[in-house]
């Protein structure tokens, strides 16, 4: 289901609930400013279920077409539950309308002046119903939260670790070949003396070929 349709809806179950206990207060109020002034705060509030309604119409007329019949099965409960609403301001709304209410009250026998209709007690247990259905998905939808959150960190933390166990890794071949390159030029300038030291022994060697040879060819002249 679509959050924003149950945000919507939410709001919707608050205010028709309120709305219910207003209209109720005001079928006891006697004629006057108090209860003109708690007719147009109704009022005021069924306009905003009227808005509601319609932001949730077109939530719902957006959906697939599986949470799209959910959800307009609910908001023509909805409706159903505003007509009422609208139906309960107009009896408050009428000349004597809080001596009416006195005497159904007395005449049914209700001691608490307060007390609301089988209706009213009705759509305050579904507004109360459905608030809790919502309560609960949000709590379930901020364990899912908190739980993908956790495990986002601790995914992190190992790409972290691997992170520095590849630099460290890096870091030691580029030791290793520093080493390779070292031992590459001590191995050249090695093999470069032995080279020279090669043509220093044979060039001795020549010479004292040569030097044997000129004695011995010295000694024969003189015999």
């Amino acid at each position: 289901m679509s959050d924003v349709f149950e945000g919507y809806e939410r709001q919707y179950c608050e205010l028709s609930a309120n709305l219910s206990r207003k209209c109720n207060s005001a079928s006891l109020l006697s004629d006057g400013e108090e209860k003109n002034g708690r007719i147009a705060e109704i009022k005021s509030g069924i306009d905003e279920a009227d808005v509601l309604i319609r932001k949730m119409d077109l939530e719902a007329r957006s959906l697939q077409p599986s949470p799209k019949a959910v959800c307009l099965a609910k908001l023509r409960e909805y409706k159903s539950d505003l007509s009422q609403l609208k139906k309960e301001l107009k009896r408050v709304s009428s000349p004597n309308a809080s001596q009416s209410a006195r005497e159904e009250l007395m005449e049914s026998g209700m001691a608490d002046l307060h007390s609301v209709s089988a209706g009213q007690r009705e759509r305050l247990a579904m507004s109360v119903e459905r608030l809790d259905q919502s309560s609960n998905r949000i709590t379930e939808s901020r364990r899912t939260m908190l739980e993908t959150e956790e495990l986002g960190v601790s995914i992190l933390e190992d790409l972290h670790q691997q992170r520095q166990t590849l630099l460290h890794a890096h870091s030691k071949l580029h030791g290793v070949d520093d080493a390779i390159d070292k031992s590459k030029k001590i191995l050249t300038s090695m093999s470069r003396r032995m080279t020279r030291n090669k043509w220093i022994i044979a060039s001795v060697i020549t010479a004292l070929i040569l030097t044997i040879v000129l004695i011995i060819s010295f000694k024969l002249s003189h015999h």
